[in-house]
């Protein structure tokens, strides 16, 4: 569907996924869910299955999430779902390489290359460069590290395959991330709010000379105490909105109540496909909020 073709009904944003990487790992159970005509979804506290239609006109935009696009692009997954009639957008995580952070992504080198062809292949307004999230901490030998001291060096490469747009955030220390990181030998540092007001600040004046428009997922607190002359704005990592300028009209605009909204989550409605459960992460990321496995099985 060409840019401003409106839908003749109102249909639903799939996200895929904010519990998994589905682009990663799941692409061929995607592919038997779409060629079905519905994904299923196990509310998590009371069991009950909602089915969700994912027909192409039961479908507005699907928004996928990922580290690693490598098996969606070779699998020529991208094609398939263009070829039926699904328009994508893509929230993309590229931070800086980091053995202990991310012990399984693929070099940064071949993950901007997948960036890079991403936006060659569906325009630079359909793809969001995620450095998330901001890590202060020291490692297991007592060196202190801040992986935004990278973020110059990164946001050069980006501007040069057309990035336009960066969602950032800063770690939140869930217990499974503290009893995780302190098997490891990693300390994670919660930086106070004025820290993180130089952080932001620093980061927003490199956005700025690469052309790179800065945004912030869920902190409230941070853009409230930020001055006014600091280019970054609230992010919708769920952007109806653009969405309907890239492929028209027929998705609902209304915002997410299930999100954290309190936090100064901007997402609008959608419907979150995939589970932690049964769609465990294998990345084995140690600031994962998910359930990370690691090894991967041959089965997946």
């Amino acid at each position: 569907m060409k840019t401003g073709q409106s839908l003749s009904a109102p249909a639903t944003i799939l996200s895929a996924s904010r519990r998994t990487d589905i682009p990663a790992f799941y692409m061929d159970w995607f592919m038997d869910r779409i060629g079905m005509g519905f994904f299923e979804r196990v509310h998590p506290y009371n069991q009950k299955v909602a089915r969700i239609p994912c027909n192409p006109q039961d479908v507005h935009s699907i928004v996928f999430w990922s580290k690693n696009f490598g098996p969606f692009i070779e699998g020529g997954f991208d094609r398939r779902l263009s070829d039926a009639g699904y328009r994508m957008f893509f929230q993309f995580t590229l931070n800086p390489e980091h053995s202990l952070l991310e012990p399984n992504v693929p070099p940064l080198r071949q993950r901007i290359d997948q960036m890079a062809y991403l936006i060659r292949t569906f325009g630079a307004k359909s793809v969001v460069w995620r450095f998330d999230p901001v890590c202060i901490g020291i490692g297991p030998q007592g060196q202190p590290f801040c992986t935004s001291d990278r973020f110059a060096e990164m946001a050069a490469g980006m501007a040069g395959i057309g990035v336009q747009t960066c969602t950032f955030s800063f770690l939140d220390m869930y217990a499974k991330v503290a009893r995780r990181s302190a098997a490891k030998g990693v300390t994670f540092l919660d930086p106070g709010i004025s820290e993180k007001i130089g952080i932001a600040s620093r980061m927003a004046a490199i956005a700025t000379q690469a052309g790179i428009r800065l945004q912030t997922c869920c902190e409230a607190d941070l853009l409230e105490r930020l001055s006014g002359d600091v280019p970054i704005t609230a992010a919708s990592c769920i952007p109806a909105p653009l969405l309907i300028e890239l492929y028209g009209e027929g998705c609902p605009v209304l915002p997410d109540k299930g999100q954290r909204r309190s936090q100064g989550c901007g997402c609008y409605l959608s419907k979150d496909i995939g589970s932690y459960k049964d769609h465990p992460c294998y990345h084995d990321c140690l600031f994962c909020y998910a359930h990370p496995m690691t090894p991967k099985p041959d089965s997946i």
